[in-house]
């Protein structure tokens, strides 16, 4: 069992959405928490309407590694037991403020003989003796299909009493469980993937009915001992990105794009960072210290290539390794022989776009000659004056740019005299 593998994914699903780009809580989206996967108190109005949850559902199949029952004695033999782990994040203050992280245990025993039903309350105290707390059920049954294969069923219900008005959302989130989700594993057997199961148990976890999350398989690729119980839509074996530096909580938005916002903050912004919550501190002091290294890792990574299911084997078309499919170590544009790290300006043909418009008349450097698949060569150019040139000049996308060599025209070593064409 790979947990810490497990608990980075289930981290990340607890803290989605804790607080949001600009990180202050003054911004107007951070005035009004947000997060997947919101318990709310049952008599808040939406509940009511159906629009909410007080309750999350979950359902699914554990298969034991032997028969439950020993088929001599009629005793339990080696019977799986599922320890299950409930954690959610409880307000500490008003809407945009932090979270206190929550979490209960406990543990059930399968067999297979009968229907087993468990029911666990939890309780806990608010964030500070003037907040309140918030009370919950969790309700586990157990219910055989055969010798070695068990439905689970979890329920979470949310039981706190609301004392405010019931139509204010202000008050409902200060007792409600957010990001609420259920962390399963098991002993003495295997979890049965809902999103792969093998073709004998395809109709008993189609079967799985799942109301506010999704169960999938968590740890390392080809474990089966735990299940992590989702708000937040995910596939077997969920990985952090490598690449990742820390959290950024925001809405499952690109880490890159995150690093380029903080770093365009004002300072009076950063300073109401720094002044709140101490997961946003923490983000804004690895982000300040790091950017440029978390910008390399990040661009333009590409996790991994596969074939579309069902689709033609990939043919090679064409091997850039083969001595005629080699690019041209220089072109000839207006009689005049340019290589890679020369100079030239850009005259776009086309104006196809903002793009060809905004790189009219600019200066770029030749990084490579390169080849297509129609045999057609191309330039690969990056801007004079891009702050991220180097990202170009390691080939990342967005920095890198291709022209023909009829768009562009080749200048002097020292001069930067140029004529419209």
């Amino acid at each position: 069992m790979n947990r810490e593998l497990a608990m980075k994914v289930a981290n990340a699903v607890l803290y989605e959405g804790y607080m949001l780009y600009p990180y202050r809580p003054s911004a107007i989206k951070n005035r009004q928490r947000w997060s997947f996967g919101i318990l709310y108190p049952p008599a808040y109005h939406e509940v009511g309407a159906g629009t909410e949850r007080a309750q999350m559902h979950s359902e699914c199949l554990v298969k034991a590694t032997g028969p439950i029952l020993s088929p001599k004695e009629g005793e339990e033999d080696g019977a799986p037991t599922i320890h299950l782990q409930l954690r959610f994040l409880q307000l500490a203050g008003g809407t945009g403020e932090g979270g206190s992280e929550r979490s209960f245990d406990c543990e059930v025993p399968l067999a297979a003989s009968d229907e087993q039903k468990f029911r666990f309350l939890f309780a806990s105290d608010g964030a500070s003796p003037r907040e309140p707390g918030v009370t919950g059920s969790i309700a586990v049954t157990a219910a055989p299909l055969s010798s070695q294969l068990v439905k689970v069923s979890v329920d979470v219900s949310n039981t706190t009493w609301l004392a405010g008005d019931p139509r204010d959302r202000d008050s409902a989130l200060l007792t409600s469980l957010l990001s609420a989700h259920t962390i399963l594993s098991v002993t003495g057997g295997e979890f049965v993937s809902l999103l792969e199961p093998p073709d004998e148990l395809r109709q008993a976890a189609s079967e799985c009915k799942n109301v506010g999350n999704l169960p999938v398989l968590v740890g390392a690729e080809g474990e089966r001992d735990m299940m992590l119980c989702s708000p937040i839509l995910l596939y077997d074996y969920p990985q952090i990105a490598p690449e990742s530096a820390g959290d950024f909580f925001d809405g499952t938005e690109m880490d890159e794009m995150l690093t380029l916002r903080v770093m365009t903050l004002t300072d009076e912004e950063k300073s109401q960072m720094r002044a709140g919550d101490d997961r946003v501190r923490q983000l804004l002091e690895r982000t300040e210290a790091s950017a440029r290294e978390q910008l390399m890792r990040t661009h333009g990574t590409i996790r991994e290539m596969r074939p579309a299911p069902g689709g033609d084997p990939v043919i090679d078309l064409w091997n850039p390794d083969m001595p005629e499919n080699a690019p041209p170590a220089s072109v000839t544009v207006f009689g005049v022989e340019v290589r890679p790290g020369d100079r030239v300006r850009l005259w776009p043909q086309k104006s196809a776009d903002i793009m060809d418009m905004a790189m009219k008349g600019k200066v770029a450097i030749v990084e490579a000659i390169e080849r297509d698949y129609d045999n057609q060569v191309h330039l690969a150019v990056v801007l004079e004056d891009d702050p991220g040139r180097d990202l170009g000049m390691l080939r990342q996308p967005g920095h890198r740019f291709f022209f023909s060599p009829e768009e562009v025209e080749p200048l002097a070593l020292n001069s930067e005299v140029s004529h419209e064409r």
